[in-house]
C-alpha cells in the first residue's frame, strides 16, 4: 500500500496550489463517519463541506447512481430525458408555488444562473449583495462574495456589486433602486461566520424588492434541504423568494447545482444560458433518490429537533473561551475569543473533523443521519478542547 506521504507528495506535485490541505488522506466514509488510509476513523463534522447531507455512501444513493450508470450516464438538454423530468417533478414537491429550473453543476453554478436569469428576466444589470455573504468563486458569484481576498485577484472581471450590511433595512432601502436587476442573499450565512438572516429584515427585502421591481436571489446552498430546521431556512420568514439556489447535498454527493425562479416570472431566451453536464441523467438519478431519503428522513425535523439539542449542550459547558452560539438546525456556528486553526487541529487529532467560518468561529455542519451518541462524543472532544484553548 501506498503510505499517506506518498499520496500527499504526488497531489502536491500536480496540484494547481488553489487548496491549502489538512495532512490527512480519507480513502472511505459511511454515515457520519469517514477513514484515512491507515484505517483511523473520524467524525466528520463537514459533511464533506456541506455536501453529505445524508452522510457517506448512503445506500439509495449508491444504488440509484450504480442502476443509472449501467443505464445512460449522459444525455444533454437537447433532448428529453426520463430521468430529468421525474427529477422536475421532485423539485416542485419542494416548493408552494410552481418554479422554472436550470440544473448545473455546482453552488456557484446555481448563482451564476441565478444571476444571469434576473438580468434577462428584469432588463436591468445592477446587483445587491450582503457584507460578509459567500456565493461561489466563479466570476459573476464572485463579484457577489464579500471577502475581498477573493475578488482582488480578479478586479475589473466581476460585475459591479453594492454591499451593503447584513440585517440592515435602511441599507437596502438606499441601494436597491430601479436600476437593480436582484439582491442576492443567504437565509443563513455559512462561510460568513454562521449568522442568521433576520426575518424582518428578509421581508424588508422582499417587499422593497417588489415595490422596485429587482428579483430577491435566496441562496439557499448550504442552508437548504432540511439543514436548518426547515426545506428552506428563508422559510421561517415566511417569505417565498423570486428565485431559490441550490447545491451541495442536492445530488448525495454527485455534482449538481439547481437555479428555481417562480415560473410566472416567465422562461429565459434561448442559447442564453447552458450547461454540457447539467442535468445529466446520472445526477438527477442521484438527486432523486437523495430527495427521497431527505424526506423519508424528516430532514427539516430531524436537524430541527438535533440542533436544538447540541447548541444546547455546548452552552451548558460555560466555556470562558466562547464568545457565543449561534446557527439554525444542524448549521452552527461556536464563535470563540481565540483564533480557530488551533482548535481544528486539535479536534482532528481526537477523531473529529470540523470546519472555520472566518478566523474565530467553528463551524459545525454534521450530515443530517448523525446520532445522538456522535454528537455526544463530539460535544466532549470539543469541550476537552476548548477548555484549553488560549
Amino acid at each position: 500500500m501506498i503510505d499517506t506521504v506518498t499520496f500527499a507528495a504526488i497531489e502536491d506535485r500536480y496540484t494547481s496550489g488553489a487548496y491549502t490541505k489538512r495532512p490527512l488522506t480519507l480513502v472511505r466514509g459511511e454515515a457520519s463517519t469517514v477513514w484515512d488510509d491507515a484505517g483511523n476513523a473520524y467524525l466528520d463534522l463537514t459533511s464533506g463541506q456541506g455536501v453529505a447531507l445524508l452522510g457517506h455512501a448512503h445506500p439509495a444513493v449508491a444504488r440509484a447512481i450504480a442502476q443509472q450508470a449501467s443505464t445512460l450516464i449522459t444525455s444533454a438538454e437537447a433532448f428529453y430525458n426520463d430521468r430529468r423530468a421525474q427529477l422536475y417533478e421532485a423539485l416542485s414537491g419542494l416548493f408552494q408555488d410552481e418554479r422554472r429550473y436550470f440544473l448545473s453543476n455546482s453552488g456557484a453554478e446555481a448563482n451564476e444562473a441565478a444571476l444571469k436569469v434576473a438580468r434577462l428576466l428584469t432588463g436591468r444589470t445592477g446587483i445587491v449583495a450582503a457584507m460578509r455573504g459567500f456565493h461561489g468563486r466563479t466570476l459573476g458569484a464572485l463579484g457577489a462574495t464579500f471577502n475581498a481576498d477573493y475578488r482582488a485577484p480578479f478586479a475589473g472581471w466581476t460585475p459591479a456589486v453594492s454591499h451593503i450590511a447584513f440585517n440592515d433595512l435602511a441599507a437596502a432601502e438606499a441601494a436597491i433602486t430601479d436600476q437593480t436587476a436582484a439582491v442576492i442573499v443567504e437565509a443563513v450565512q455559512g462561510e460568513g461566520g454562521v449568522h442568521l438572516a433576520d426575518a424582518d429584515w428578509l421581508r424588508g427585502l422582499q417587499r422593497i424588492c417588489a415595490e422596485r421591481g429587482a428579483l430577491l436571489i435566496v441562496d439557499e446552498i448550504q442552508s437548504g434541504l432540511g439543514r436548518c430546521g426547515h426545506w428552506f431556512a428563508v422559510q421561517a420568514a415566511g417569505i417565498t423568494p423570486d428565485i431559490v439556489t441550490l447545491g451541495k447535498g442536492i445530488a448525495g454527493g454527485v455534482p449538481m447545482g439547481v437555479t428555481a425562479w417562480r415560473a410566472e416570472l416567465g422562461t429565459i431566451p434561448a442559447a442564453t444560458h447552458g450547461s454540457t453536464f447539467g442535468g445529466n441523467p446520472l445526477s438527477c438519478a442521484a438527486a432523486i433518490a437523495a430527495l427521497t431519503a431527505l424526506r423519508d428522513l424528516d430532514a427539516p425535523a430531524r436537524s430541527n429537533d438535533l440542533g436544538d439539542w447540541l447548541r444546547g449542550e455546548i452552552a451548558a459547558l460555560n466555556l470562558p473561551v466562547v464568545r457565543d452560539i449561534r446557527g439554525a438546525g444542524l448549521m452552527i456556528g461556536i464563535e470563540l475569543r481565540t483564533r480557530v486553526t488551533p482548535v481544528l487541529q486539535a479536534l482532528q487529532s481526537r477523531g473529529i473533523l470540523a470546519l472555520p467560518a472566518g478566523k474565530t468561529v467553528l463551524r459545525l455542519l454534521p450530515p443530517l443521519v448523525v446520532t445522538r451518541e456522535e454528537l455526544t462524543f463530539a460535544v466532549a472532544r470539543i469541550a476537552e478542547v476548548l477548555r484549553d484553548a488560549r
